[in-house]
């Protein structure tokens, strides 16, 4: 089954192979940024202007308590021990979750290290009101203390002591203006960072240390969403932010190398996929305009679609996978 996130909340998709399938809507919310699952908890995880949701089954979510009213991110640790949620503005916080989805908002706690970087930086721009959002939180099997955070406007930030300390890795020596705007950042195996920003895509093998720009070759530079899966970087890119996507002049890219960004054929070339997420055997990506496709044999095909009821300005269409 597949869990989408849109404009006004969460929808299920039974059959992604049928157009006509039956698309229901399951959770009635604000834009939603994040649909996840963590191996390590039951359930579905769901980030959005109003709030944070829990679903047992995909199908009934239920509110968790927060001291804030806007989630934009959620990641657990490897183990299922605590719950981190990313905040506008950029707060990081964190909620033990032995016993289960934490029930009450007194459970949560801020990572005191993580709002000092965001005092002593000049985190946000004026086009974002000066504000600025953690936009990814990521955790990996490979490194159970680590955490590599993504802000927009704010760069790339790492942790390997559960967010105690930080270490500043964020994009930096290339001729492109917005490096810091962070849309996405993926943590692939432990060790290899992927990052989706304002001004190209990014790929770092060593935790940040060092970065390539995967898109040197493309006229599009803005990066919504990209997915790292079995050692492939899959990506949608635009000219330009949401306001022009309408436009067109998108491409659709793969990287097989961690080196070359390739354009591959997109059934729907005037759109921009800013959503993905892998079944047991394909990859499945969604456009700004709710296209989903579905990639098969490696050739990408149009094979349904996600409601989008709200503005285009900063959609974010978030995708998963679950099996009940």
């Amino acid at each position: 089954m597949l869990i989408a996130g849109s404009d006004d909340g969460v929808y299920s998709v039974a059959d992604v192979d049928d157009p006509d399938a039956t698309t229901e809507k399951v959770l009635d919310a604000g834009r939603v940024f994040r649909v996840e699952r963590f191996d390590a908890l039951s359930g579905l995880f769901a980030a959005s202007t109003t709030g944070l949701y829990h679903s047992l089954d995909g199908t009934d979510w239920t509110a968790v308590p927060l001291p804030v009213d806007e989630a934009y991110a959620v990641a657990a640790d490897p183990a299922g021990s605590r719950l981190y949620v990313g905040t506008r503005p950029s707060r990081l916080l964190v909620a033990d979750c032995n016993a289960g989805v934490p029930t009450v908002e007194r459970a949560w706690r801020p990572i005191s290290a993580f709002d000092d970087l965001r005092e002593e930086s000049d985190w946000g721009l004026p086009r974002h009101d000066g504000v600025s959002q953690v936009r990814s939180v990521c955790t990996h099997s490979s490194a159970p203390d680590r955490l590599a955070v993504g802000v927009e406007v704010g760069g790339v930030h790492v942790s390997d002591d559960r967010g105690i300390t930080w270490t500043d890795r964020s994009i930096r020596g290339f001729d492109a203006p917005h490096t810091d705007d962070v849309h996405h950042l993926t943590l692939a195996d432990g060790e290899t960072l992927v990052a989706s920003t304002g001004s190209g895509l990014y790929r770092s093998p060593d935790l940040g240390e060092t970065w390539t720009r995967l898109d040197t070759d493309h006229s599009q530079r803005y990066f919504r969403e990209a997915f790292a899966h079995d050692d492939v970087v899959y990506a949608g890119a635009a000219p330009g932010p949401s306001p022009t996507w309408d436009d067109g002049g998108h491409a659709l890219f793969e990287c097989h190398d961690g080196e070359t960004l390739n354009e591959v054929a997109s059934p729907t070339p005037d759109e921009h996929a800013i959503g993905w997420c892998a079944t047991d055997e394909d990859v499945l990506a969604v456009t700004h305009r709710g296209t989903l496709l579905r990639r098969r044999r490696g050739d990408w095909k149009a094979v349904g679609t996600v409601p989008t009821p709200g503005d285009l300005r900063g959609r974010y269409l978030p995708l998963t996978w679950y099996e009940r």
